[in-house]
């Protein structure tokens, strides 16, 4: 690569928002300006990855977009020969049948016959068949709009303008790794979103966070300001529903505020936010917690007052390790309760823990989930706490008055690490842990990382 994309940027709303509600095309055209796309040339945007909120995110597009054919292509990338199974195409053909909009769509499509076949077990579905008739593998129940399918690698990204990583955390350096094979040729530099939520942990030579836009950059080698991340608290299925939500997408200044103008719709707004990686590494730290809700919430019969107890421990956990990685950590509650909050309520983390505490699934059923795909909190738990059992990170214990390292004042995180990672103590465990007598009021986790200097900017390679 040698050049990147130019543009006159000129001022936009922070938000994204237009005048009105009629200028699709003009944001199409005022972005493939900015791109500098000639008539005739078209804008190629391609999503890699088709899990929920990557299919979603192709699909919104696609909705927005997709009628300027002679202006923009969007396609969504998954790997091939994925089938489905019997009892999906069951429930697949149920989704179908009680959805006259989508009945009348495959029988015009002339797709309908194969779902019958699919449901009759005379046809194995596949993932990447039934994409392209708007049903993603991870959420059956949430028809999509048809969407443009491509299982080669190398002819998805090649010549995109913009690569929407869709991936989970745990598959995005190995598949963009194989994507840098192919842009070794390549004249201009792509625009790259990610919507990935989880995070890995490197401690030599010093510990220290890496994030999936910073597995991107070392894997490609495009430049960060092309880098941007987008996210929110939000849920992939009610969004397409046109549920009202918000977003912020993260990153430099040359693209932040034209992709949010570009991407917002009437339903979703999108703001910006230069702070890329610590909205990163928060998305990755709130599914941590979203799991030991799912637990605590199916292990005590939704009780509320031990949901709220759990809430009020994890949430000083969380503000605790945000003093760490963040040098204004205050600008950050309001989005992480947020992403936090909605994760609690219908997350697939969520989800996972209930299911851990009611025995219909175990941690050694591992973290990748039939019909939902990754639960990307499970990695995200094992890589907080490698990285806060530094000795370097060492901080004041309150009690002993001596240093310890800071995992060993985030009970939860460190039951969870048992029950998920090391796999030595039962689900009960978190019960347990929030019921210890000698456990430490959230009130004074919060004191100690408020009164101490406690930002490490080399956790997220800042330093």
């Amino acid at each position: 690569m040698v050049s990147s994309a130019q543009g006159e940027h000129g001022s936009f709303h922070s938000n994204g928002s237009i005048s009105n509600s009629n200028g699709t095309e003009e944001r199409l055209d005022e972005f493939r300006s900015l791109l500098g796309k000639p008539n005739g040339d078209l804008l190629k945007i391609v999503s890699i990855g088709a899990g929920a909120w990557g299919s979603v995110f192709a699909a919104l597009l696609q909705d927005a977009y997709g009628q300027f054919r002679d202006k923009v292509q969007i396609r969504i990338w998954r790997r091939p020969g994925r089938s489905v199974d019997r009892s999906t195409a069951e429930h697949l053909f149920e989704v179908i049948n009680s959805r006259e909009d989508v009945l009348r769509r495959l029988i015009r499509r002339c797709a309908y016959l194969k779902y019958v076949e699919g449901r009759l077990g005379d046809r194995t579905l596949y993932a990447d068949e039934i994409l392209r008739d708007g049903f993603c593998l991870n959420m059956i129940e949430t028809p999509l709009c048809p969407l443009k399918v491509v299982t080669n690698l190398q002819e998805a990204v090649w010549d995109a303008d913009i690569v929407i990583n869709g991936l989970p955390s745990t598959e995005t350096r190995e598949v963009f790794e194989e994507i840098s094979l192919y842009w070794k040729e390549r004249i201009t530099v792509p625009i790259i979103i990610s919507l990935a939520k989880g995070v890995e942990a490197a401690l030599d030579p010093i510990p220290r966070i890496i994030t999936p836009t910073q597995m991107i950059q070392f894997a490609t080698g495009v430049p960060v300001e092309n880098i941007l991340y987008l996210g929110g608290p939000n849920i992939a299925s009610e969004i397409y529903n046109k549920e009202y939500a918000n977003a912020r997408i993260c990153g430099a200044q040359k693209w932040r505020k034209s992709l949010a103008k570009f991407l917002r719709q009437p339903h979703f707004i999108v703001w910006d936010n230069s702070d890329l990686v610590t909205h990163e590494v928060m998305g990755g730290l709130k599914n941590v917690y979203a799991i030991g809700a799912g637990m605590v919430a199916s292990l005590t019969n939704e009780s509320a007052t031990s949901k709220s107890v759990y809430f009020s421990h994890c949430t000083s956990e969380m503000i605790f390790i945000t003093h760490l990685l963040a040098e204004e950590p205050e600008k950050l509650a309001g989005p992480l309760l947020a992403d936090t909050y909605v994760t609690l309520l219908k997350g697939r983390n969520a989800w996972y823990g209930q299911m851990l505490a009611k025995g219909d699934l175990s941690p050694d059923m591992g973290d990748s989930i039939k019909g939902k795909g990754m639960i990307q909190g499970v990695s995200a738990v094992g890589a907080f706490y490698a990285l806060l059992s530094q000795p370097s990170l060492s901080v004041l214990h309150p009690d002993q008055n001596e240093p310890v390292v800071p995992v060993e004042l985030c009970p939860i995180l460190k039951t969870l690490y048992k029950i998920l990672i090391k796999r030595e103590v039962s689900v009960q465990a978190i019960l347990q842990a929030l019921r210890d007598e000698t456990m430490n009021d959230p009130r004074e986790r919060i004191e100690i990382a408020q009164s101490h200097a406690f930002y490490r900017p080399s956790l997220l390679s800042k330093s």
